[in-house]
């Protein structure tokens, strides 16, 4: 989110999230994953020079950091803690987020914390709160679980299939394939600018020295078959597949 004058307002007046216990979270990278920060080194990342590594943990240096390789549909796993002791109020403290290309899921200390609740942690920027309010106290280490599908462009550019999003906060589900309007910018409402399916993935710089560790995502890949017989039963009687009956 830059610092800028204009505002964009989406008008809408958000219930407040429902605030959620949550449980522990986990802590290995699946066997088919690409690591991206695993505490030892930044080389996955682009603009981490002013980043440092403390303890194991990535914490905010100078402007927005994003990954040398690029994503399309994925499931990203990343862990982020609020700084200690907590400083600011609202948008101010804890901030960071998560950007898939131009879109933002938010990263902010949340707990005790109000601000417009499409702005609180695991929302989509300017564009839905979480439905719930997951977040842990300040120090502690908060658990995304996310699942992106890029949103789809024909040749001339034009928009047929938007992106969507599934977010688990702590294992709590907080974004239900939310179907996103566009971009999250800060100063306007959303809208599709036409782009490649893969993007990179960046962690943002909002001058608060928010920590992350344990960043791994994996490619979702559709599966694939090669129908080797037609249908039958186990005496042998052929079954006509329902997508050759015009039945679903």
């Amino acid at each position: 989110m830059p610092a800028t004058a204009e505002e964009y307002l989406p008008g809408i007046k958000w219930d407040e999230p429902q605030y959620v216990t949550p449980g522990e979270p986990h802590q290995n990278a699946p066997s088919d994953a690409t690591i991206l920060f695993d505490g030892s080194n930044t080389h996955a990342w682009n603009n981490a020079a002013t980043w440092i590594i403390e303890n194991g943990c990535l914490v905010v240096g100078k402007g927005m950091i994003h990954t040398k390789d690029t994503f399309g549909d994925c499931q990203l796993h990343l862990e982020w803690s609020s700084p200690v002791p907590a400083d600011g109020t609202g948008q101010g403290r804890g901030n960071s987020g998560v950007f898939f290309g131009p879109y933002e899921i938010q990263v902010l200390d949340s707990y005790n914390n109000k601000t417009y609740f499409d702005g609180q942690a695991a929302a989509i920027y300017k564009q839905t709160p979480p439905l719930v309010n997951a977040t842990k106290k300040p120090g502690e280490w908060n658990t995304y679980d996310i699942i992106w599908n890029t949103p789809r462009f024909d040749k001339a550019g034009q928009l047929t299939e938007p992106a969507t999003v599934t977010v688990l906060h702590n294992g709590i589900l907080v974004q239900n394939h939310f179907e996103l309007l566009g971009d999250t910018p800060f100063n306007r409402p959303p809208r599709y600018i036409a782009h490649p399916p893969d993007l990179p993935i960046r962690l943002q710089d909002h001058r608060n020295p928010v920590r992350f560790r344990n960043i791994w995502v994996r490619k979702i890949r559709p599966i694939r078959g090669k129908q080797t017989h037609q249908p039958s039963l186990r005496d042998g009687q052929k079954v006509t597949p329902l997508h050759q009956t015009g039945k679903n």
